[in-house]
């Protein structure tokens, strides 16, 4: 215990008895003891009042007090000199503290460290970890922070925020005075480096308020964007408090209310993941996500789960911080870069002039006097592509007057040609697309739009808000303009340059997800949307009925390509049926490409943009053959057989005798399902394999279509059960992803399987480390117990996957034409999914003809095409049922046999 009197706090608390925490410091036989027992009673009170809904905002600040009372305390356990002070820096300095936020501290001396400073620090810091405060700390003498401060931006801004906890008050003020922006880091030198560092940090996560699962604190519109605000401006106009802030004039009384009912909000939700998270955890995570939205209120409807419509409110307030941010940062960017600066005015028209290289309105009553003028501006931005941005007064000219836009402005004939013209205008349209959303212009102007700006579908498939994923999709259709894209989207970028509308296209994009979170089908409610637009717009009843289809049509592409098996003539024939003529395979293929690459980057690979283009090959050979003359099946299959010889004849290796001998035992199947190509390496390595006893496997990187590699693993086996179920079990451990798989059984007793796979980064797996040979040992090693198989793999189910769960939904289809039976699988993905469905099968002894495999996420919908053993269709609806249910019950269980 200290020999000296401890002075009490300089502040009563509400709720705290100081007397009794006195009292205990002075008979406890440890000091730790009163220490803990008041930060746990700290954190119970202030927790238990965040959730019965008291005013976040309090909550902090008195938190930051309590602390300020436990250093107090503790502080004074220790004998100290005058020449050191306990400083306070960064949110604690502000007076902020959230249940598990870092307490900041700067011991602060104005010479050297001696001996007693160095033991007292030493044992202070010990003890107030003891206690159990997240201490960051540093110790400095005045120099050496002067020092450090003229280098580092982030110790000169923490700086600026500091306060006195403990010892001589007027050591900090020397700080303050040596490192104002008379002295170092002016204005305007402070300013570059805020809006850079902001500009950076806004670079890691893609500069796009909607992430699934955002930074509070770093993302674009979070906490440190309005922190950016008031660093800047509060040198700027040397004032220390956020409300003295307000005084100067820079904020409009809106604006004021904006950022600080924003920041309420945030804090809201950090000061609720502390909780959850019982850490400093800044990232709304999936698994705090529901909770949140629980905690704030929010129940399931018909239309939105309570976690979209609690997320959907988080995206509309970050989305107005970071409107606000631009405003407020270009405002200080005229008021400290410019100053004084005597820039070019260049009148554009009555109604707007070119300021240096903004534009700005000619005076403050052009929208109220002209609303069109809030279309017009925006055209003349993506006609100009030299104009840099808008100018801070007008932003706010827009945010004042954009209630102007309603629904006589928007059935106005001059405004519709104006959003045409903006639509055909060559510059920067994706650009002005998201000022308009951040200014509020477009989803007044489309209503029907402003209903989904911040509609958030809760998967991991989607991983943009529907806003978002609009405006990705049309920067996608602009990039396929650009010939430096054209070896990545070769075909899109072809077919994009011959559409005779690309404005067409454009609304097309602008209406394919409007009706999204309304219930029903989004496709048939965004054809009606695109069909009024479409029509108020001046578009020829034509265009109208097109734009109409192509909304409604829009998923219809990359489901056939994906989910049926395009060696089918019939599937191929009925795909050329419903497209009619190639004008509308062109505008479908370009949107499918540029919908699939704005869904999620994950989704769109080799394999994925093969089966694409080559739907698109085959449907174009289609129409051109005419739609009155589908192709002959046996026909197909004496084309392919031809030119498979043709090429087994070049090497020489293999007679033409032993050649047809082999292809009698693989049925007609394979020869519509696999290219002549394949059929003759296939045959060259069967016929010439030392060992035909043993099976072979052959692993290779192949180019599919020009779209990029993809690595096939071909298997020829002896027919046993298991062999299906053993393989997918190999490639599983492997974390190899499958893309699709080929099972052929042959009359002779064998099976040639063919799986086309990429690793979890979406890549062939080329020459990793001799992966090849790996996993062919490995194969073989699993095959030969494939009789007595019956463990399947299992792997850590990855952390997203955990918090999307949803029953496996099957359905079966029997086609009268077709030998075999369809089935459906949808399920949230995990490790070792289609190796325990593989074992499914062998159990009602099933035999798999073709997969295709589709993973969206964090659920897979994979089509097996199927039949019973004696090579025919499942047509006992009992036993269907049966099956349909076995694999629901399997798969939606909770725990997977560990083999490896």
């Amino acid at each position: 215990m200290p020999e000296h009197t401890i002075p009490s706090f300089k502040q009563a608390i509400i709720g705290f008895d100081e007397k009794k925490f006195r009292h205990a410091l002075e008979t406890s036989n440890s000091i730790i003891t009163p220490f803990k027992d008041i930060q746990e009673a700290i954190d119970t009170h202030l927790n238990m009042r965040f959730r019965e809904g008291e005013n976040v905002r309090k909550l902090i600040h008195e938190r930051a007090l309590m602390v300020d009372c436990i250093i107090h305390y503790a502080w004074h356990q220790f004998e100290w000199e005058d020449s050191i002070s306990l400083i306070a820096v960064g949110g604690y300095g502000r007076g902020e503290l959230h249940p598990k936020s870092d307490v900041d501290i700067l011991v602060l001396m104005e010479n050297g460290t001696q001996p007693q400073h160095t033991e007292n620090i030493e044992k202070l810091l010990t003890l107030l970890w003891d206690i159990g405060l997240d201490i960051g700390h540093s110790v400095r003498t005045l120099d050496e922070c002067i020092s450090i401060a003229e280098q580092d931006i982030t110790v000169a801004t923490n700086i600026m925020e500091a306060r006195t906890l403990q010892g001589r008050e007027s050591i900090l003020k020397h700080l303050l005075d040596a490192t104002a922006p008379e002295k170092m880091w002016a204005n305007d030198a402070f300013f570059i480096a805020k809006t850079d560092e902001q500009s950076a940090r806004h670079g890691k996560y893609n500069h796009t308020e909607y992430n699934l699962e955002p930074n509070i604190k770093n993302a674009p519109g979070g906490l440190r964007d309005i922190q950016t605000i008031t660093w800047v401006a509060k040198r700027f106009f040397n004032v220390a408090t956020f409300k003295q802030l307000n005084d100067t004039g820079l904020f409009t009384e809106k604006e004021y209310a904006i950022l600080t009912d924003g920041e309420d909000f945030l804090w809201r939700v950090r000061y609720g993941l502390h909780i959850l998270a019982k850490r400093p955890e800044e990232r709304l995570l999936f698994e705090y996500q529901k909770e949140l939205a629980q905690l704030f209120g929010y129940k399931d409807n018909d239309e939105n789960l309570a976690i979209e419509q609690f997320m959907h409110r988080y995206y509309r307030i970050v989305l107005a911080l970071r409107e606000l941010n631009d405003v407020l940062l270009q405002f200080l960017n005229e008021a400290i870069l410019k100053k004084g600066q005597s820039l070019r005015i260049t009148p554009i028209n009555e109604r707007f002039q070119l300021h240096g290289n903004y534009i700005e309105a000619t005076h403050a009553n052009v929208f109220s006097d002209n609303p069109s003028a809030l279309l017009e501006i925006f055209v003349l931005l993506s006609q100009n592509k030299n104009i840099v941005g808008i100018r801070a007064r007008t932003i706010r000219l827009i945010r004042e007057n954009r209630y102007l836009i309603d629904e006589a402005f928007c059935k106005k004939p001059e405004n519709n040609r104006l959003f045409m013209a903006f639509l055909s205008s060559p510059y920067n349209l994706v650009t002005q697309l998201k000022r308009m959303v951040r200014y509020g212009i477009l989803g007044r102007y489309l209503p029907e739009f402003g209903r989904i700006i911040g509609q958030m579908q809760h998967d991991l498939f989607h991983i943009y808000t529907v806003d978002a994923h609009t405006l990705k999709l049309i920067s996608f259709l602009r990039k396929f303009l650009l010939q430096i894209n054209a070896e990545q989207f070769p075909i899109a970028c072809q077919i994009i340059k011959q559409l005779p509308n690309i404005e067409l296209l454009y609304v097309v994009g602008l209406y394919h997800d409007i009706a999204k979170g309304r219930g029903g089908d989004h496709s048939e409610l965004g054809a009606v949307d695109v069909t009024t637009f479409c029509q108020q717009h001046q578009f020829t009843k034509r265009e109208t009925k097109f734009a109409a289809w192509l909304v409604k049509n829009h998923l219809s592409m990359s489901s056939v390509s994906q989910k049926q098996d395009l060696s089918d003539p019939e599937v191929i024939h009925n795909f050329a049926l419903t497209m009619g003529d190639q004008m509308h395979l062109d505008y479908l293929y370009v949107l499918t490409v540029a919908d699939m690459n704005a869904t999620n980057p994950d989704i769109w690979n080799s394999w994925r943009a093969s089966l694409l283009r080559q739907l698109y090959a085959q449907t174009k050979r289609a129409l051109r053959r005419g739609l009155e003359n589908p192709v002959d099946r046996q026909e197909l299959i004496d084309d392919t057989q031809q030119a498979a010889m043709r090429r087994l004849s070049i090497g020489n290796k293999v007679s033409e005798q032993a050649a047809w001998e082999l292809w009698q035992t693989a049925g007609e199947n394979y020869f519509l399902r696999e290219t002549y190509q394949d059929i003759a390496w296939q045959t060259e390595a069967i016929l010439c394999n030392p060992d035909p006893e043993q099976p072979l496997i052959i692993i290779s990187d192949v180019n599919l279509h020009d779209e990029g590699i993809v690595t096939k693993i071909f298997i020829r086996a002896k027919s046993k059960q298991n062999i299906f179920a053993a393989t997918t079990t190999i490639l599983d451990h492997y974390n190899l992803n499958i893309q699709s798989a080929r099972i052929h059984s042959t009359v002779s007793g064998y099976t040639m399987d063919t799986f086309y796979v990429l690793d979890q980064d979406g890549d062939a797996i080329g020459q990793q480390d001799n992966l090849s040979e790996r996993i062919k040992a490995s194969l073989l090693e699993e095959f030969s117990i494939v009789d007595n198989y019956s463990d399947i793999i299992k792997r850590r189910t990855p952390r997203q996957l955990k918090y999307f769960s949803s029953p496996t939904r099957t359905s079966i289809h029997n086609d009268t034409s077709k030998e075999h039976t369809v089935l459906e699988v949808i399920s949230p993905d995990r490790p070792g999914f289609l190796a325990r469905l593989a074992r499914i099968f062998v159990e009602y002894d099933i035999s798999l003809i073709t997969a295709k495999i589709t993973t969206l996420g964090e659920r897979v919908e994979d089509i097996f095409f199927i039949t019973d053993n004696t090579g025919g269709r499942l047509s006992d609806p009992v036993i269907c049922e049966q099956l349909q249910d076995t694999i629901c019950k399997q798969l939606d269980a909770k725990s997977i046999d560990n083999k490896f």
